[in-house]
């Protein structure tokens, strides 16, 4: 569905990754793990088209995307549910939502993307016509999500989609991708809460200083004893 092949992607003169390559199948979800500055979000803003690489490329369905500019990726079925929410936030739920569905296939089965999103996410509803600033951190990561399934993608990208969240939330959050993911949707997920993660992760890649160091199943990672002593702290 979706292949990096080897890219190099820089901030200026100051390279970040190298010579990074990664799959993903349709209806997988894999993890992207790594500290701090590894490079996570720089991938997937060169996959939204955010970021361009100065070399190799990024397949997807046989589509080359790395030419592309954001808004063709989204309407070939990428989303991207961004490290912060990035919400309208003196707009109100329903038109947040409304934004999100704007990819030409999705506006006309809009309505019932919407009634969608409400049923993966009831408290949205009853918040629609709330100002999505005055939303709790957790309603608010709700609706990043749900804006961005409004585009009916094929693969959502998801960056720390519990950041500041309290634990009980976040794991709702991260059980929400299962869901997700059972409606059809593949899942490139980079989360902070790494157990969790590739728990419900099928596979996992290991990022250090902007070079792929480790790939396997999100299980095995959770086993692997280097994993454990890097990232988990055991």
């Amino acid at each position: 569905m979706l292949e990096i092949q080897k890219i190099d992607v820089a901030y200026g003169d100051v390279q970040v990754i190298y010579g990074a390559s990664l799959k993903i199948e349709q209806g997988e979800i894999v993890s992207l793990i790594g500290s701090n500055g590894a490079g996570k979000t720089t991938v997937i803003k060169t996959i939204s088209g955010l970021l361009r690489p100065s070399s190799g490329q990024i397949l997807f369905d046989g589509n080359r995307l790395d030419k592309l500019k954001p808004a063709h990726i989204v309407e070939l079925g990428i989303s991207q549910v961004p490290e912060g929410r990035k919400l309208f936030r003196s707009m109100t739920v329903a038109v947040n939502l409304e934004m999100g569905g704007v990819r030409k296939q999705a506006w006309e089965n809009r309505q019932t993307n919407l009634q969608k999103v409400f049923a993966l996410f009831p408290r949205l509803a009853t918040r629609k016509k709330q100002l999505a600033g005055s939303l709790s951190g957790g309603e608010q990561q709700m609706l990043a999500i749900g804006r961005s399934l409004m585009s009916e993608p094929k693969l959502l990208a998801m960056d720390e989609p519990s950041l500041g969240l309290a634990p009980l939330v976040a794991k709702s959050i991260l059980a929400t991708i299962l869901s997700i993911r059972k409606d059809g949707t593949t899942v490139l997920l980079v989360e902070q809460n790494l157990i969790q993660a590739l728990k419900i992760s099928d596979r996992g890649y290991v990022l250090e200083t902007g070079r792929i160091v480790q790939t396997g199943r999100g299980t095995n990672l959770l086993q692997d004893d280097q994993i454990k002593r890097k990232y988990l702290g055991i």
